[in-house]
């Protein structure tokens, strides 16, 4: 480990909402979430994972998420691409919306908006929510699924994926068409397989 890095995770984030600062700060700091899909995993169900990163300052530098059921490791380094216990992904997916499948998360949003986010969601061919964060950002640099439409961005929950998104060849940005940026606190982000899809849906979002 890294002498006198920081950390970062759910339950200390909720004693001290000024943890979040340690972002803004040029020291190495690790973000973690010991179970991602709580719900999931205190149900007995497949989806849930540990999730991993190493930021520096405004930099995600590395990233893992872990399956532990099937002992599936996913890691991302800066600059250096995805792998999957050690083998390279690449997302290859170019799907237009009537053919996307993805998940959309609307639980902050206010009635309004989410009667517009319902409207879109019709466009597309699936949408359905893991209750997992990290399994939908794996199946994303995997091919399997095309985006995520989110509201919440606790960072233990988005760093790592971002990172193994981006370095898989996929994209996200928030409403406003700036990229996620973990030191800057903010809600609402899409993250997508392909630009094209990216742009298709900020359009929509936009209209």
């Amino acid at each position: 480990m890294l002498p006198n890095s920081l950390f970062v995770g759910e339950e200390k984030f909720s004693l001290n909402s000024k943890i979040f600062d340690c972002y803004k700060q040029n020291q190495y700091c690790w973000t973690v979430d010991p179970i991602d899909g709580t719900t999931n995993f205190v149900n007995g169900k497949e989806k849930f994972a540990i999730m991993v990163a190493l930021t520096f300052s405004d930099q995600i530098i590395q990233s893992w998420i872990y399956k532990p059921l099937t002992e599936e490791i996913c890691s991302a380094l800066l600059g250096e691409g995805t792998f999957i216990n050690d083998e390279k992904i690449i997302i290859t997916n170019n799907r237009n919306i009537s053919e996307a499948s993805g998940s959309i998360s609307s639980k902050y949003w206010n009635e309004t908006f989410d009667l517009k986010m319902k409207e879109i969601r019709q466009k597309f061919k699936h949408v359905k929510s893991y209750g997992c964060i990290g399994f939908e950002y794996l199946e994303i640099a995997t091919n399997i699924r095309d985006f995520a439409i989110l509201s919440k961005l606790s960072p233990w929950d988005h760093i790592p994926g971002i990172l193994i998104v981006r370095e898989a060849g996929g994209f996200d940005i928030h409403f406003d068409k700036t990229p996620y940026a973990h030191n800057i606190e903010k809600k609402n982000l899409v993250v997508s397989g392909s630009i094209t899809l990216q742009n298709e849906i900020i359009n929509l979002i936009k209209e």
